[in-house]
Parts: C-alpha cells; sequence; structure tokens
C-alpha cells in the first residue's frame, strides 16, 4: 500500500521544507511554499512496461555503438534546430509566450508526417478544438490520434497500447498524476509527470515533444529539474505584432545549440522561412539616408538584415536614445566611439535605431552596419546600396575581426551585392572562391566610411 507524506515545497525554485516557512532560503522569494501530499511506495496503477532490470556496468570498450537514426519532421526548419531530426527515445521541450506558435507547430508536425503513428495528447483543448485547428493549418485528413487527457497514468497506458513512433503533450503544466495530491501546474506534479514521462521515453525508445508554458520573466515556467531531465529545450521567440518567429535551441544533448530556425506566422499557420535575407530586406530603400546591410550570424546561419538609423534635433533638451532589435547599452557605447574618435557631436541629437523584420540580433558583427546607417543618417547621406557590411567595432574606433567570415560573403554574394566591407584581420582567414562580389578589407571605422559615402 501507499503511504502519503506532506511536504512543503516553494513554487519558485522547487526547495523541499518539511514545514511551512514565510520566506525560502534557496531563492529568497517570499510566502511561495506550499503543502503538496506525496505517495511513497507503489503506485495503485504501476506501470508495467518500465523495465525494473538492472543493468551491468560496462567499460567504454564493451559498449556498442549503434548508428543513430533519426526521424525527420516534416520541418526543415525543426530539424535544422534539433540537429537533423528527432532521436528515439529523446524527450524535447518546447517553450515560449503564449500564443507565439508552440502549438501549432507541433500540430503542423504530427499532421505533416506521413506512415508514421503519432498520438497528439492535450491537455488544454477538446476533440473539437483539435479538429477545427487542423481545419485552419489546412490538414485535417491525416491518421494522426488525437486525446484529451490529463491524468499522465491513463495517457501512457493509451501510448502502452498503440506504440506511437512520436508522443506529443501539450501541455506539460496541465497533467497531473495520481502520486502527487496537489493542483495541476505546482512544482510536484510538473516534476512527477516529467520523471514518468521520461521513464516511459527511454523504456520504449520513443521520442516525446514536450509543450511547456514560461512564466512572466520569460523563463519556462516549473521547477528547474524540468529542463535537467529533458534532452532538448527550444525556445519559441518573436514579437506577436511581427509575423516572423525563431526557434532557438537553449539545450541539446543530440546536436549543437548554435542552430536556428525562422518561421512566418500566417492565417494556415507557420511557413518556414528558408532564405530570410530575402524576405528582410527591401529594396525600397535605396537612395535614402540612414540605412544599411549588414551580414549578420546568429548561431551558425548567416543572413543578410537591413540596419535603419534616425538622428534627429533633441527638442524637449534631453536627447533620447531608443534601440529596437539591438542591445542598447552598445548603442550607447557605439554613439560614444563615432563621437569621440571620428568628432561627429550627438550629444544634442536624438538617435533612433531599428533592425527591420522586427528580430532580434546579439551579433557583434553589425556593429560598423549601426556606425554607418546612424552616420549616414546624420549627415543625411544615402550609403552605398550595393555594398554589405560585416565587422566589430573596438573603443578606440578599429574594425575587429568577427566570426565564419567566409560564410557572411557568401550569403552576400548570393543576394546579388557587388561588394561586401570587413575586417582587414579576417583577410588572411578568407577561403571562398569569390566570383562575383568584391571583397573590401579596411582597418578603421572612417576607412569605411570612405568607401560607403564616396561619391
Amino acid at each position: 500500500m501507499a503511504k502519503t507524506k506532506s511536504v512543503f515545497v516553494c513554487q519558485n525554485c522547487g526547495n523541499e521544507s518539511a514545514k511551512w516557512v514565510g520566506k525560502c532560503s534557496a531563492c529568497g522569494e517570499w510566502n511561495t511554499y506550499v503543502e503538496e501530499v506525496v505517495l511513497t511506495g507503489k503506485s495503485k496503477n504501476p506501470t508495467s512496461f518500465f523495465s525494473d532490470s538492472p543493468q551491468k556496468p560496462q567499460k567504454l570498450t564493451e559498449i556498442e555503438l549503434r548508428p543513430e537514426v533519426r526521424m525527420n519532421s516534416g520541418n526543415s526548419e525543426l530539424d535544422r534546430v534539433l540537429g537533423g531530426g528527432v532521436v528515439p527515445g529523446s524527450l524535447v521541450l518546447v517553450g515560449g509566450d503564449p500564443g507565439i506558435g508552440k502549438s501549432t507547430l507541433v500540430l503542423q508536425v504530427s499532421l505533416t508526417l506521413k506512415n508514421k503513428t503519432i498520438l497528439y495528447v492535450s491537455g488544454e483543448e477538446s476533440l473539437q478544438q483539435l479538429k477545427m485547428r487542423a481545419q485552419r493549418v489546412g490538414k485535417d485528413d491525416s491518421e494522426c490520434l488525437f486525446l484529451s487527457e490529463t491524468s499522465i497514468e491513463k495517457i501512457l497506458h493509451h501510448a502502452q497500447q498503440t506504440s506511437p513512433d512520436l508522443l506529443i503533450i501539450d501541455s506539460i503544466q496541465t497533467m497531473v498524476t495520481e502520486r502527487v495530491e496537489s493542483s495541476p501546474g505546482s512544482v510536484g506534479q510538473v516534476r512527477e509527470c516529467a520523471g514518468l514521462i521520461l521513464k516511459y521515453a527511454k523504456a520504449s525508445q520513443t521520442p516525446v515533444i514536450l509543450i511547456g508554458h514560461i512564466n512572466k520573466e520569460g523563463s519556462l515556467a516549473g521547477p528547474k529539474v524540468l529542463e535537467h531531465m529533458v534532452d532538448t529545450v527550444l525556445q519559441f521567440e518573436g514579437d506577436k505584432n511581427y509575423m516572423y518567429r525563431i526557434l532557438r535551441a537553449i539545450k541539446n544533448r543530440f546536436g549543437s545549440t548554435s542552430e536556428l530556425g525562422i518561421f512566418e506566422m500566417q492565417q494556415n499557420g507557420l511557413r518556414e522561412v528558408l532564405n530570410p535575407s530575402e524576405l528582410l530586406l527591401s529594396s525600397e530603400h535605396e537612395g535614402l539616408s540612414g540605412v544599411c546591410i549588414a551580414a549578420a550570424l546568429e548561431g551558425m546561419r548567416p543572413f543578410l538584415i537591413e540596419v535603419q538609423a534616425l538622428v534627429s534635433t533633441a527638442v524637449y533638451g534631453t536627447p533620447q536614445r531608443s534601440s529596437t532589435g539591438f542591445d542598447l547599452r552598445r548603442m550607447n557605447m557605439l554613439l560614444a566611439v563615432l563621437e569621440k574618435r571620428m568628432g561627429f557631436k550627438l550629444g544634442t541629437r536624438d538617435v533612433f535605431l531599428n533592425i527591420a523584420g522586427g528580430i532580434k540580433v546579439n551579433d557583434p558583427g553589425i556593429d560598423l552596419a549601426v556606425l554607418s546607417a546612424v552616420l549616414s543618417s546624420s549627415v543625411d547621406k544615402a550609403a552605398n546600396a550595393k555594398t554589405a557590411i560585416t565587422g566589430e567595432v573596438g573603443l578606440s574606433g578599429e574594425v575587429r575581426s568577427v566570426s565564419r567570415i567566409d560564410q557572411r560573403i557568401a550569403e552576400a554574394e548570393k543576394l546579388g551585392f557587388e561588394s561586401i566591407i570587413i575586417p582587414k584581420s579576417n583577410l588572411k582567414s578568407v577561403t571562398f572562391k569569390t566570383k562575383t562580389i568584391r571583397v573590401i578589407p579596411v582597418q578603421q571605422v572612417k576607412e569605411a566610411f570612405q568607401i560607403l559615402f564616396q561619391d
């Protein structure tokens, strides 16, 4: 028979205490402890498919390596972020803001896969709601199996009966188990449910995709142990006011965390953006001041972005500094370099910076493009529209080297640019055989300005 034990668990960090305390000793938050009743011993509904046979310890020389066979999800952008596909027995956690497109992405994957048994479990929507959403994405004739359930024991029982090739659970915060007597979404429930799902995935070699909520700070809701238990953590990012969505790998045991996938939210679901540079660039800026094209790198993926700047006279005395898609503190540092090293006084002028397309870029390789766009707007003179720019700017006004210079040059050439400005220190590492683009190395910021704004 199972025995009950009462513990107090912090809902912020998951720390346990034998009695209620006002302030958590681990995270310092107040009034976050909630009493939870935990069942110890055997569960009333044991999961018989969990293997209890002990394994023999082995040496590295005795372990046999098997070829890794990944399952193609049918979505090239998702496969790119996962590292080449879904690994059998892996546990993937997808998180993001409400309404960002998490459920839409996994629903499209489940409806697209052919000749595979998919079990889609939703604890948030009814079967009728799922069918209406499937009709909106234009695929309601799939052989995918749908289930509306929140009991993890019943879900694993159905999974044992159907033996799916892929199990999708939407979402982990709505699941409950009989082992813990607390409300759905609590630390204890999330931890125990994730543990049972992990055991099922490893015992049956079935890949599982979990959808997770995030809290107001932007991190995944629930205990931190949830992110440690899963094999891959994917973060869905984007602004609801823009159509682009970015999928990043925060953790990946089977691939790199440097890859990212780009999607476009449309009325009938998410569309893969295979060439983001063409969508992020426009030809309408030709002849206009304050616009420069930067060869950026997000993870391992190069693309060209449009950097827009507007410099105007400060009306209210105190100049404003505003940045969208670029770090504001780094922009202030670059403005100080422009004023100190180049002599352009911006202390009485407003400066507004925007990365077109609503995406956020952390690559320091767009520093030179930011300075060029600000200077272009300040002197009201258009930069050369057929020249792309890449380079990090140091405090002394030097142009420092950037990573993966060959990929940046190749992307600019593919989109038809006539020339690209790169750091001189990167010239020795260039192995890309250019055909139509001219590579211009520069060592100082002023050299790049002379090339961009020459008549």
